[in-house]
């Protein structure tokens, strides 16, 4: 039975980048593997996602600022945690970047996602207040990690909030409309311009909603692609 190195998550925690997963990459889908270019002499691929308000505490820290922080940040610090605690070992990073990496795929993977009707993945834990950060390659040889066992919150929620809080009545079919939720958030004073109600009202892992300049920050990401695409 082979050995395997600790995983050194300290780092990485304290940094604020809390969710990490670690797939032999020989174990992977076909169709995943086929996402991630050229994998020769890799074994693994590594997940790190964020949850809760730590990683933007961390961000704004880190004085770090421009048009993309956390994806900045994010990349500055896996960069440093292989420096320091992984010399030595080979690692390309595929997200960011321009590697077309199925994130929510590789979420499902992992126990981490499940579909929500808000069109956000939801985790019974933190709710939908998480998001994927960096997937790496890497020579690692961690033992790999069990998929999280957590059923989807949505399956047992009966008042489901997210539906009724939504003005513009994208959730009201039973599923997701693009377009009226565009519509709305581009409106002129529209109250989900930069954030979501219907997500606002989820009541699944509340206590770790990021804060509103947080949300401000992703929303007007989105709302930036909404008006160049609508």
């Amino acid at each position: 039975m082979s050995e395997h190195s600790p995983f050194p998550a300290n780092y990485l925690n304290q940094a604020g980048l809390n969710r990490q997963h670690v797939f032999t990459l020989s174990e992977l889908p076909a169709e995943v593997v086929a996402t991630l270019g050229d994998i020769d002499g890799y074994r693994q691929l590594i997940l790190i996602g964020h949850a809760g308000r730590l990683l933007w505490e961390c961000v704004k820290a880190s004085g770090i600022e421009g048009e993309h922080p956390i994806d900045d940040y994010s990349m500055r610090t896996v960069a440093r945690w292989f420096t320091e605690f992984l010399p030595g070992r080979r690692y390309t990073l595929l997200y960011p970047g321009e590697a077309a990496v199925g994130l929510q795929q590789l979420g499902k993977l992992a126990g981490w996602h499940h579909p929500s009707p808000f069109m956000i993945g939801i985790d019974a834990t933190w709710g939908s207040w998480f998001a994927y950060r960096a997937v790496v390659l890497a020579d690692t040889d961690f033992l790999p990690s069990p998929p999280a066992e957590r059923l989807n919150p949505c399956q047992t929620c009966q008042e489901k909030p997210c539906i009724t809080a939504c003005p513009a009545g994208a959730l009201a079919d039973g599923s997701f409309s693009l377009s009226r939720c565009a519509s709305y958030r581009l409106q002129p004073d529209s109250v989900c311009a930069y954030g979501c109600l219907a997500r606002s009202a989820c009541p699944i892992g509340s206590a770790y909603r990021y804060d509103e300049a947080q949300i401000r920050h992703s929303y007007s990401r989105s709302l930036a692609m909404l008006r160049q695409y609508f």
